[in-house]
């Protein structure tokens, strides 16, 4: 008898460590997300599923136009970061500015962003939705700590159709 349990739990090791590795890197290193909602429109589509890669800023730092996820105490959203800590950021006649200069956004699709200003604080993120319209971003939610950025997400794996890294 304690040779066929020993034996049984020598074939259970393998699959064992193989699902301790599997929630290892889905924990710690990369996990897929899924887009909800089209506040990331045209870049990004409603069901699209991606790649976050949580170890990114652990050796990079946060960049302007990022494709983030930031944890909304309840939930998850995926945004693109605008402004940077201690930066103002301005939008006037559907054009970007930060600190005073003229910023180009080439991945909008026509989307009017109206007027506003906002000068972000230390440590902190002012992310929008590419789909100005319908976004539900930091122009109503405020800027985001670090510690809320999750990490980067720039890579679709589905639908097959839209595989591909998006910027």
């Amino acid at each position: 008898m304690f040779n066929k349990v020993k034996n049984i739990m020598v074939q259970l090791v393998p699959y064992i460590v193989v699902l301790l590795l599997v929630l290892i890197v889905k924990q710690f290193i990369i996990t897929p997300m899924q887009v909800k909602g089209d506040s990331m429109y045209p870049t990004l589509k409603n069901g699209d599923f991606m790649v976050l890669n949580k170890l990114s800023y652990n050796f990079h730092d946060i960049e302007r136009f990022d494709i983030v996820v930031v944890d909304k105490e309840d939930s998850y959203i995926i945004k693109r970061v605008i402004g940077l800590p201690n930066e103002t950021i301005r939008y006037q006649d559907n054009q970007l500015y930060i600190n005073d200069e003229l910023v180009e956004e080439d991945f909008i699709n026509n989307h009017l962003t109206r007027d506003f200003e906002y000068k972000d604080k230390d440590n902190c993120y002012f992310v929008m939705g590419d789909n100005r319209e319908i976004s539900l971003d930091s122009r109503y939610l405020g800027c985001f700590d670090r510690s809320k950025i999750i990490g980067k997400t720039n890579f679709t794996f589905f639908p097959l159709t839209r595989v591909g890294f998006k910027n």
